[in-house]
């Protein structure tokens, strides 16, 4: 895939993406792109055979390639048409030691009336409660692979997010990525903001680092359905998430080198 980045674009990105501190020194950040959905799991439904799974995949992987070439580590959950299980998701993020997590979906609604008038972008955040019912019907949907329903899981659920919410500063910093992604897609793309989002989603629930998952439109819509099936909104989409996704880590840097003890003998009398 051949992508068209403007070369002072590309040198400022190269500038920005950050290192991370390791026992060895620094390294590249390392950065796990999860595209919803795959194989017989097709996720929401769009105009003609469109399909969230193909839309999820297609934009992650214009995701990869600017990432990337800011210098990141990058793995995807999935680089094909296959079906891959929330837990391998989370497992697989895990075990690449990620520094970020960002899942990509696209929304959808169950009646023609609501597909004809709901468009619009949200990112979310883990919580162990959901904004409102809007945002829990969206977790809902996207948890209908987990390994059991959110009914049947009950308090264990809830435990494993509350676990996950106190164990780092993953959670406040999830909700710094959230912050940083979300209005850079709003002014990239003119779509519709439908904000920021808590809710409990099973996919973000054991990742052990900044994790966000976003909605990047309503696949159901005749309109913002069509727009993410072209490959230029696809680029709007990859690349303004990846320029939320640098400047969170700009900050991070900034914060993280603020806390560091001073050299000995660095002070001035």
């Amino acid at each position: 895939m051949t992508l068209s980045l403007r070369p002072l674009v590309a040198v400022l990105v190269l500038c920005w993406l950050l290192p991370v501190p390791s026992g060895a020194g620094e390294r590249p950040a390392r950065i796990v792109i999860d595209p919803g959905h795959g194989g017989l799991k097709e996720g929401a439904k769009g105009p003609g055979a469109l399909r969230e799974k193909e839309v999820a995949l297609q934009i992650a992987l214009r995701l990869r390639a600017r990432l990337e070439a800011a210098g990141g580590d990058v793995y995807l959950t999935r680089e094909r048409d296959a079906l891959v299980s929330l837990t391998e998701r989370v497992a697989m993020t895990n075990d690449h030691g990620a520094d970020l997590f960002i899942s990509i979906h696209a929304n959808s609604m169950p009646t023609p009336r609501m597909r004809a008038r709901t468009e619009g972008i949200e990112t979310y955040f883990l919580s162990a409660s959901a904004s409102g019912e809007a945002a829990l019907a969206v977790a809902d949907r996207e948890n209908a692979e987990a390994p059991m329903s959110r009914a049947s899981r009950g308090d264990s659920t809830l435990a494993l997010i509350l676990d996950d919410l106190v164990r780092t500063e993953a959670h406040s910093d999830s909700s710094r990525l959230a912050y940083a992604i979300h209005p850079r897609l709003i002014a990239r793309t003119r779509g519709a903001d439908r904000g920021v989002q808590q809710a409990p989603f099973f996919v973000l629930s054991g990742v052990e680092c900044p994790a966000v998952l976003v909605e990047v439109g309503y696949i159901s819509h005749p309109e913002e359905g069509v727009r993410l099936a072209r490959e230029d909104y696809q680029e709007k989409l990859a690349e303004a998430i990846s320029e939320g996704v640098l400047a969170f880590l700009r900050d991070t840097r900034r914060r993280d080198a603020s806390r560091l003890p001073q050299v000995a003998g660095s002070s001035t009398p």
